[in-house]
């Protein structure tokens, strides 16, 4: 047949070549559901792995390298926004060596493209990061970096900080599924970082409460002042992460306060420091009754009067003992250079600590008073009983030696009776000069030394043009008597007028100690030194009041130029040699 209507016959051939490219086209379409599935299941997966961490710190790093895996990218980092909102206040990256980091140099705090996403938190993403016009460029050792992926992270509608991704592998660009996984990620890690933030609060509370029990423990337990501003000072200092704690009290008859405890970073050169309380940050805050911040405790302002800091440190914060007209102190705290600055977060429960030493001192003080009553008490009780009963015994027993002496006939035995009379009657007398003492109340008053010296390093100041910075140790105002105390003044004062006037210094230290067997004062300064032929009358008069007391001068120039003074005597304690009242 030459045809056939027969359906089962006709045959429409497809062409193999469209079968093919319907066969490769059904296979990419089945790559990439499979791909968009996978990557689906990383980012569930990575969800999950940043949702699990509690630690910030852990968290922040787990999220960087998420991030990096998810948009396949060769470098990234995260930058956490400070507390200014206009810079970076703490970076984490990923795919950058310590060897690399250390030859940049400090990370970024938020200029250029990084800036950017600070300044408009919203996604960005480049082919070239040098194209863009907020781009000036990478500092030297800093890797090659061209495409770039950015988006902001938000904690409760807040900006936590800013994820950073470049260089995707391959040598591609980031797309728009890059962006939108990223995107994605960033709210997932948003909720992770609100919950390690919550759970690090609760942990740092429940230490704060632990804190507050012992203290509360030693406060009853009757634990002395020094004791329990040690324990405040020591667990303030561990949980704030500080590493250097001063506590200063106010001197009395003296605009400064002095350092009474310090633990942590060179503590043994701080113990004793004077501050003045114009020109410091501890002085600030013992002014102000409130707590006073610093980002950077080495170049701030309010700290410029203060001797020379410990290397090493940054961020710092004072908080008064006390509130209104009876703050009794100042805790300094200092954290390391690059770590976080104290916020309101951290004052808050060093407020409560600083109102628990001024617990401390306010039971000290009480207790003080308590044992000075018993002890005056004591002293009115011992005094009513000699002058009520041993005078009275003894100026009885004397009349009747006395009496009988007139009826004793051999003249040696009548001599011995009268002696014994004579010897009755001094006896009487200096009973009466110890009832005076006992109940004389002493003098106290702000003129002790180390509120003297104080004083005589504050008025130098105006002349020197700077403060000098001044240390005190030892029971100086106990076992330094007056005669030596006054000594110590002149020569200070000389000492500090020689620096004035032929020194040309631009820093002065004074250091006073005693031991309770000399005591010692030591005056440097980094000016030109005594020149041999100088006048010398000054240290002269410095000699000769040593030499008077027993001790000596030594003068010297230490390493690095300048004057080092050296004035020591012997502590020598005054006889106490009270009147002799007459008898009535």
């Amino acid at each position: 047949m030459a045809g056939s209507d027969d359906p089962a016959e006709v045959r429409v051939p497809l062409p193999q070549l469209r079968l093919d490219e319907l066969l490769e086209e059904l296979q990419a379409r089945i790559d990439a559901a499979r791909g968009t599935r996978d990557r689906v299941l990383s980012l569930l997966e990575a969800v999950l792995s940043v949702g699990r961490e509690l630690d910030l710190e852990q968290a922040l790093h787990g999220i960087v390298e998420a991030a990096a895996v998810l948009v396949d990218a060769e470098y990234a980092a995260l930058g956490v926004i400070g507390p200014d909102g206009k810079r970076l206040s703490a970076f984490h990256t990923v795919g950058v060596s310590e060897e690399q980091i250390a030859r940049i140099g400090p990370y970024p705090e938020g200029h250029g493209i990084l800036g950017e996403l600070i300044r408009h938190p919203e996604p960005l993403r480049l082919a070239k990061l040098s194209q863009h016009p907020a781009s000036y460029g990478f500092p030297p050792h800093h890797p090659p970096m061209n495409s770039f992926l950015g988006v902001p992270i938000r904690v409760r509608e807040q900006v936590f900080g800013n994820l950073y991704l470049t260089e995707k592998r391959g040598g591609a660009e980031f797309d728009e599924e890059d962006e939108s996984v990223l995107s994605t990620l960033a709210v997932a890690a948003g909720v992770a970082i609100d919950n390690a933030r919550l759970y690090e609060e609760s942990r740092l509370r429940e230490r704060w409460l632990r804190a507050n029990a012992e203290i509360t423990h030693s406060l009853m337990s009757g634990s002395g002042q020094v004791e329990v501003l040690g324990l405040i000072a020591r667990r303030a200092r561990e949980i704030t992460g500080a590493v250097l704690t001063l506590v200063a009290i106010p001197m009395e008859g003296a605009d400064a306060l002095t350092v009474e405890l310090a633990l942590g970073a060179e503590a043994e050169s701080l113990r004793g420091v004077v501050l003045p309380v114009e020109g410091t940050l501890v002085g600030e805050a013992f002014l102000r009754a409130a707590p006073v911040c610093s980002a950077d405790v080495r170049v701030d302002e309010p700290v410029t009067a203060s001797p020379p800091r410990p290397g090493g440190i940054g961020p710092a914060v004072a908080v008064p003992i006390g509130t209104g007209d009876r703050v009794r102190g100042v805790v300094l705290l200092v954290r390391r250079a690059g770590h976080g600055l104290f916020t309101e977060e951290d004052t808050e429960p060093l407020q409560v600590f600083a109102a628990q030493a001024a617990v401390a001192m306010e039971l000290a003080e009480r207790r003080r008073d308590a044992e000075q009553i018993v002890l005056l008490q004591d002293r009115d009780r011992i005094a009513r009983d000699l002058h009520d009963l041993a005078i009275q015994r003894l100026f009885a027993a004397g009349m009747t030696l006395q009496s009988a002496g007139r009826l004793i006939e051999h003249e040696e035995a009548a001599r011995r009776v009268l002696r014994a009379v004579g010897d009755l009657d001094e006896t009487i007398k200096i009973i009466r000069s110890t009832i005076f003492g006992l109940r004389s109340r002493e003098d106290v008053s702000a003129s002790g030394l180390r509120a003297r010296v104080a004083q005589a390093v504050g008025d130098a100041a105006p002349v020197l043009g700077f403060v000098p910075g001044l240390r005190m140790q030892g029971l100086l105002d106990t076992d330094v008597p007056e005669e030596t105390a006054g000594d110590v003044v002149a020569v200070l004062s000389e000492a500090l007028a020689n620096v004035a006037r032929h020194a040309r210094a631009g820093r002065a230290d004074v250091v006073l100690e005693t031991d309770g067997t000399e005591v010692r004062l030591t005056v440097t300064d980094d000016g030109v030194g005594i020149p041999p032929e100088g006048r010398r009358s000054g240290l002269l008069n410095m000699v000769e009041r040593a030499r008077r007391l027993g001790g000596a001068l030594e003068v010297d120039s230490p390493h690095g130029g300048g004057t080092r003074l050296v004035w020591h005597a012997p502590v020598r304690q005054a006889a106490a040699r009270p009147e002799t009242p007459q008898d009535d």
